[in-house]
């Protein structure tokens, strides 16, 4: 299941420092930025069988979609979906580990949510799953309108 590393922050006259020290990068491999171009476009669903990721919210707040895959060759349309609220302030990364599916929404303007990922570029195309955005029957419950 995933997980959240708890960050912090230090602040002085000279401003303040965000941190995450408690996450280990030895597995990461490769890192990108997302900023979705409104607050309306939900991104996703795209899932990976064998990569993982982890998730930091530069600035701003997402919502995120979670979705544990049953069967990678025929995936059950009605599998829960848990929300998580990814917010700046919070100081905290997730960890979404292999076999999971994902979406996100920004919910405030210019949000920035920081990808990093266990597998080079070009492993990408081996390991992803990506399914339509309606294809999950409980996807309006999580991303309304």
């Amino acid at each position: 299941m995933f997980k959240f590393i708890q960050g912090g922050i230090a602040k002085d006259q000279r401003g303040q420092i965000r941190f995450v020290n408690d996450f280990d990068m030895k597995e990461v491999k490769r890192f990108y930025i997302i900023k979705n171009s409104d607050l309306e476009l939900v991104r996703g669903w795209r899932a990976h069988r064998i990569e993982q990721r982890w998730f930091y919210v530069l600035s701003g707040c997402f919502s995120l979609g979670i979705v544990k895959i049953d069967d990678w060759n025929n995936t059950s349309r009605d599998l829960e979906i848990e929300e998580i609220i990814l917010d700046s302030n919070q100081n905290s990364l997730i960890h979404v580990p292999s076999g999971y599916g994902t979406a996100f929404k920004a919910l405030t303007p210019n949000s920035e949510l920081l990808v990093f990922a266990d597998h080079y570029i070009d492993h990408a195309d081996l390991d992803d799953y990506t399914f339509s955005l309606e294809f999950f029957t409980n996807y309006q419950e999580k991303f309304k309108e």
